[in-house]
């Protein structure tokens, strides 16, 4: 959605660097990037892709994340009010689910490299998706498969092993299917847009701003009025609705099937690492005339005495391309600004678990309308939904002037200021808590929209981190494995769950020794969730000048 004017900028930006054979490509009638139409022929740039086909990518993604948030944004409220589970054990299992809704996005991604594409691989997981949902509505639904209700002032009573297990088996259903869409749907989009196309290329700079806008339209919905569904309406409904949805998104998808256009899958990338590294290998004592400056993975594209005199150089597991090594050593460049993302996920999982009980503990009732605290969350969409067209039409011209880069930000400037605002707001949060605790224990209960700040400032840090995540990923990793670097890059938000319920795991035994109520009891007036967060902050304070190293270190992807 880049202006003509913007479109006509980056040209001028970019003029000096294009080639008589891109500008051919600026001029030819169809896509030069390798990519065919639905009957496999080379696609008409006026018929196919580019922002024709986006809007039903962006209404995919758009009711597939209104589907997801409808049921992560208050899933820990369902654990502790309807499954009558602990805080920290409510926490530690939506950490859980959350982080392997971010593991099988590797799964996915595979079989979109290697064998399906990443049409298919949609299709195929959307389906499993959808089964989920059905699964997870219908245990909240269907009398004998709802838990329990609590009566009276005893102890609940616990959910049976069959509610249990439909309402498992739903969840991590949807955890399956969304591994075959996440890692697959953005790259599929920015397929739409021919690289060797210079103004196609800068219209897929934009993609990515306005794909994450989508997201958070759906994740808007579900902040308001899904939330209050839920806890309002009923928990049937509340799953229910976003069932629909995920229908929806599937519908949404498969009507733009003849404008898209599609990338065939190139093989195993897995298959293509290990014959580097088994080939680098046998021959780590091969020596290598002076004049190169070989990394040790060089050598696996370096014919040996043996297999020149024999002339044979058929065995990929003894002998790689110069592509291959190159791939390799892309992935182990990106490794250092992957592992930083691990830390800002650890972060961001507090949006939806711990900020969650913080709202739970403060005045939520206006006149006789009682807030649920996961809607709450809903400042940080809108702020999502407000500072992308800002950032995209202002920002982004505005900084061109100063750097010259045609996004304004390179993307590890962007995600650089992203993990700034994220260390902010849970700052911001242990605060609020702090302040918190000094007023209860003078019986005085703080207003729920005090978490306000710290929600926006983690609205900001997604605009700077994810987006930017997301472009670096896709726009640095080889060619062949777009869709598993977009895996990995989603990984980090799985092993940022897992830190962080691992951290609260730790907190919670280590603060409750000795009968101690802990950091996070269930009543959180008698705990310290404001030295949690503390601890938090610690963490992203030491991970900030790690990435700061790294990003200035990393060398860009060389076109091979």
């Amino acid at each position: 959605m880049a202006s003509v004017q913007d479109e006509s900028i980056l040209l001028q930006i970019e003029e000096s660097l294009l080639t008589q054979e891109e500008v051919k490509n600026v001029l030819s009638s169809s896509a030069q990037d390798g990519s065919v139409d639905i009957h496999g022929n080379p696609p008409l740039k006026q018929k196919t892709g580019n922002w024709k086909a986006c809007p039903f990518i962006l209404g995919n993604e758009c009711c597939e994340r209104l589907a997801y948030y409808g049921i992560a944004k208050n899933l820990i409220t369902y654990y502790t009010s309807e499954l009558h589970e602990s805080n920290v054990s409510a926490a530690r299992q939506v950490m859980i689910w959350q982080g392997t809704c971010y593991i099988t996005p590797l799964i996915g991604a595979l079989i979109a490299d290697s064998y399906l594409g990443r049409y298919w691989t949609i299709a195929s997981f959307s389906a499993i998706y959808f089964v989920g949902m059905a699964s997870l509505t219908l245990s909240a639904s269907v009398t004998g498969l709802k838990p329990p209700e609590c009566i009276g002032v005893g102890p609940c009573p616990p959910a049976t092993t069959v509610q249990y297990a439909v309402f498992l088996s739903g969840l991590y259903l949807i955890a399956l299917g969304t591994g075959g869409i996440k890692p697959c749907v953005s790259s599929f989009g920015a397929d739409q847009f021919d690289d060797t196309d210079a103004i196609e290329r800068v219209r897929k700079a934009s993609f990515f701003n306005w794909f994450y806008f989508s997201i958070n339209i759906g994740s808007f919905v579900s902040s308001t009025l899904l939330v209050w569904l839920q806890e309002n309406a009923g928990w049937g409904l509340g799953f229910l609705i976003p069932t629909v949805f995920m229908g929806l998104s599937v519908a949404s998808f498969f009507f733009g099937t003849p404008l898209y256009r599609f990338q065939k899958p190139g093989g195993s990338p897995i298959t293509r690492v290990c014959q580097v590294l088994v080939a680098a290998y046998r021959k780590m004592n091969l020596n290598v005339p002076e004049d190169f400056k070989f990394l040790c993975l060089d050598k696996a594209a370096v014919s040996s005495e043996d297999e020149s005199k024999s002339g044979v150089f058929s065995n990929p597991w003894k002998l790689c391309t110069v592509t291959q090594v190159e791939e390799v050593k892309i992935l182990i460049r990106m490794f250092p600004i992957w592992a930083t993302g691990i830390v800002y996920s650890a972060l961001y999982s507090q949006i939806s678990t711990l900020f969650v009980q913080q709202g739970r503990s403060m005045k939520r009732v206006i006149r006789s309308f009682d807030i649920p605290p996961a809607s709450l969350g809903v400042f940080d969409t809108v702020t999502v939904l407000i500072s992308v067209p800002i950032y995209d039409r202002f920002i982004v011209p505005l900084m061109r002037r100063f750097t010259g880069t045609p996004k304004g930000f390179t993307d590890l400037q962007r995600m650089g200021i992203g993990l700034f605002l994220s260390v902010l707001s849970i700052a911001t949060a242990a605060i609020v808590e702090t302040v918190r605790l000094q007023l209860a224990r003078d019986t005085v209960v703080m207003n729920i929209f005090w978490q306000i700040p710290q929600y926006m400032l983690m609205g900001l840090a997604e605009v700077f981190f994810f987006i930017g995540q997301l472009e670096f990923f896709y726009e640095q990793s080889p060619d062949g494995m777009r869709s598993l670097c977009s895996a990995l890059a989603l990984l980090t938000s799985a092993i940022g769950s897992y830190l962080s319920s691992m951290i609260l795991t730790l907190v919670a035994y280590f603060t409750t020794i000795g009968g101690k109520d802990g950091w996070i009891p269930d009543n959180l007036n008698k705990g310290h969730l404001d030295y949690f967060f503390c601890l938090l902050v610690s963490l992203g304070l030491v991970n900030i000048p790690v990435y700061a190293f790294f990003s200035v270190k990393h060398t860009q992807k060389k076109v091979l």
